[in-house]
């Protein structure tokens, strides 16, 4: 029997009103089709779990995104809205940005079966990665504040590297700004990027 995680409605409540509806539906699709999924957070986001990883689903300030974890075995390249985005649907900013119900539905069928039949993916290795470099404005605004340098310094390697990437992710000056504002005020209150979704 499968297992739903109360992390999960408080990160669906917690959700912009547009992704309620897509983070529920995708939900709900999982569960019907697989009844032995179990539900966890992983990375701050809600996952499903089906003799190991399947799938993960994650809100936005504007769009949502899922995508399964072997993802490049499961969606062809006609029907996935683009690989370079988070998962294999592209942004989600509406239901009907998904596949039909019934294309879902063989999706996660498909995914069930690599699981179980054991199959992995070859993923890149981490030495092949692009490393994470502190952004200069970030930098810059942590020395002038040592109380949200000190939180920052006490961190685990990956809270750290989740506000350096989100800053540096950054395309416009003025949402790089913003990012930094936000960081340093969260990073006073010792908090992690996305604290608000790590102990729901």
């Amino acid at each position: 029997m499968g297992s739903r995680d109360r992390r999960v409605d408080a990160y669906i409540a917690k959700a912009a009103p547009f992704a309620r509806p897509i983070l529920t539906h995708l939900r709900e699709v999982v569960h019907e089709t697989c009844p032995d999924v179990e539900e966890t957070m992983k990375w701050s986001s809600p996952h499903f779990m089906y003799h190991g990883m399947m799938a993960g689903m994650s809100a936005f300030k504007e769009h949502a995104v899922f995508g399964f974890w072997k993802g490049s075995l499961i969606v062809d390249d006609k029907t996935a809205a683009g690989q370079a985005a988070m998962g294999q649907f592209g942004r989600l900013a509406k239901l009907s940005d998904l596949p039909s119900k019934r294309t879902l539905a063989g999706l996660v069928k498909k995914a069930m079966q690599l699981n179980e039949s054991g199959v992995k993916v070859t993923r890149e290795h981490k030495h092949d990665k692009k490393p994470v470099t502190m952004p200069k404005e970030l930098a810059a605004a942590l020395a002038k504040n040592k109380k949200a340098k000190l939180a920052f310094d006490a961190m685990s390697p990956s809270h750290r590297k989740e506000y350096m990437e989100w800053v540096g992710e950054a395309k416009r000056d003025e949402t790089r700004i913003t990012r930094i504002h936000k960081a340093v005020t969260q990073l006073k209150e010792k908090k992690s990027l996305h604290w608000k979704y790590a102990k729901c």
